[in-house]
């Protein structure tokens, strides 16, 4: 007989009770944890100043220019006062959907009475 384990089982630490072995310390190996990940609607502010401004040039949407100016603002202060400027990137949200829902209802209520036609 040999003193190995047998095949199948994990290895086992010196000090455990057989069949009981302390769970894995994820994290703690070599060198320094990652940097915290960066909490301000950076991202968010630029898709939604991007988007509000294709929607003024291509819909003509009025409330895009707030929410345009919104989103840039909101990306000044994401790294000074995020909390602010979360709520700014919202708000920059809803004047585009706003915005957008209103030039929808705007062409669909042109073409049903007519204003379309030739």
């Amino acid at each position: 007989m040999s003193q190995e384990d047998p095949p199948g089982y994990p290895y086992q630490p010196y000090g455990a009770p057989y069949g009981q072995q302390p769970p894995p310390q994820y994290g703690y190996g070599y060198g320094y944890p990652p940097p915290p990940r960066n909490e301000g609607p950076s991202a968010n502010a630029i898709v939604s100043l991007v988007l509000n401004l294709l929607s003024i040039v291509s819909c003509c949407n009025i409330l895009g220019i707030g929410g345009a100016i919104l989103a840039g603002l909101a990306l000044s202060k994401a790294r000074t006062e995020p909390r602010s400027a979360r709520t700014m990137v919202l708000w920059s949200w809803i004047l585009f959907g706003l915005g957008f829902v209103l030039t929808v209802g705007t062409f669909l209520f042109l073409g049903f009475n007519g204003y379309f036609d030739d």
